[in-house]
């Protein structure tokens, strides 16, 4: 019987599929796909071209995709940070220009129309959003980059592109403290538990996979006794970083936010749900 392949990671239907899936898949067609840049603060993507579907993961402003198929005003796109596979409306994406210079490296800001903080906004940014700066500006004191169209982001809010923020990617999560719970989410307006993970370590310069299930083959296995800062516990479906060997911080549909709790009480909590925890890891 021949394997099944993820459609999370790879994108194959009957009419189309990815390139490389070639000889593993069969499809009438098969294509590279067209590179582009999201154009919005946040892109959900679905498994199906349908507003209805709910989000399976988010590409943030300026990320890479691929647009591997258009039709009826949605994009099929596979996303170049870790590979996601998914359907986005077909404006949210766009042509691919000058390179990032510099990503968002607090949980949220504002794009401004001008360098002053009394400007209205243009829209809000999370962090990992990447932005190309085309100059500078200092308005009473605040020192303010500068994005095409005529935008600007305060400058401390960001960081040069593809550098690490900071080693700890534990302070990085903790930052998140009170974000809103969202299913799919993976941003600073609403992030989930394997989200949060991902993101936290991106902006350490670590890579981790999207989904709770792909996380557990981040790092190797360790015991429960072993447990140290910036380590994982899983549960069937749920994810939780150590903040130190007692306390763990994870996004969580039980406060609907990204919360603190002490290790003990959240097994014993979960457990009533979903039973012990599946395994401990360190990435």
């Amino acid at each position: 019987m021949p394997e099944v392949l993820d459609r999370r990671l790879n994108a194959y239907r009957e009419d189309l599929a990815e390139e490389r899936l070639r000889g593993l898949v069969e499809a009438k067609r098969f294509v590279e796909g067209t590179p582009a840049l999201v154009s919005v603060p946040v892109a959900p993507l679905r498994a199906r071209p349908d507003l209805a579907c709910g989000t399976d993961t988010e590409a943030l402003y300026g990320e890479a995709v691929r647009v591997l198929d258009v039709a009826d005003g949605w994009a099929w796109v596979k996303s170049d940070l870790d590979g996601y596979v998914g359907y986005v409306p077909q404006d949210m994406v766009g042509q691919v220009g000058a390179a990032a210079t510099h990503v968002v490296a607090v949980p949220r800001t504002f794009a401004y129309r001008g360098a002053d903080l009394r400007f209205p906004q243009a829209f809000a940014l999370s962090m990992g959003s990447r932005i190309n700066v085309v100059g500078e500006a200092e308005t009473r004191g605040t020192h303010y980059f500068l994005l095409d169209g005529g935008l600007a982001v305060v400058a401390n809010h960001c960081a040069p592109a593809d550098a690490p923020i900071g080693d700890d990617y534990v302070a990085i999560a903790t930052r998140f403290i009170e974000t809103p719970y969202l299913w799919g989410g993976r941003s600073g307006f609403g992030i989930d538990c394997s989200g949060l993970v991902q993101l936290a370590m991106q902006m350490t310069g670590r890579e981790a996979p999207r989904d709770t299930d792909m996380q557990l083959a981040l790092g190797q296995p360790i015991g429960r006794d072993e447990l140290a800062r910036g380590d994982l516990v899983f549960w069937k479906g749920h994810v939780a970083i150590m903040e130190d060997e007692e306390t763990l911080v994870h996004a969580n549909g039980h406060t609907m936010t990204v919360a603190r709790e002490g290790l003990d009480d959240a097994i014993r909590r979960i457990g009533w749900l979903y039973g012990e925890p599946t395994g401990y890891r360190r990435p």
